[in-house]
């Protein structure tokens, strides 16, 4: 009988090393986090307790309105750089899809490139304002 036409029997006993290592982490991290709260300082004074935030001293309220800009750009970006990821399905099968695949894709292209002169005459990306 040829290797191929052999077959793997999904039993317990092919799970044992994965239960084993899942086991072994979970009494490990278990472990540190137990330790270091046992046998690390214990010191809370004043400075430890205030709120810190990235080294920036707190000032005014956290609730005040921010510009729009910073979210549009990251909304763009997402928007245009999915767009890039459904070109790899493109790339890979482009022998197989022909002239309807690659017209499909320059449909595509156009479409986003349109939305790309209409943000940009929008002026959806202009900083200075």
């Amino acid at each position: 009988m040829p290797i191929y036409f052999l077959q793997i029997v999904n039993s317990a006993e092919n799970y044992l090393p994965i239960v084993l290592q899942v086991i072994f982490s979970l009494g490990l991290i278990a472990t540190m986090i137990l330790g270091s709260d046992l046998l690390g300082p214990k010191r809370k004074t004043a400075d430890k307790l205030q709120n810190f935030e990235s080294g920036i001293e707190i000032r005014g309220n956290a609730r005040q309105p921010m510009a729009i800009k910073y979210f549009l750009v990251a909304i763009l970006f997402v928007l245009f750089d999915v767009e890039v990821i459904f070109f790899y399905p493109y790339a890979v099968n482009f022998r197989d899809l022909g002239w309807e695949g690659f017209m499909a894709v320059l449909l595509f292209v156009g479409l986003f490139l349109a939305g790309f002169i209409y943000i940009f005459k929008k002026g959806a990306l202009k900083w200075e304002e």
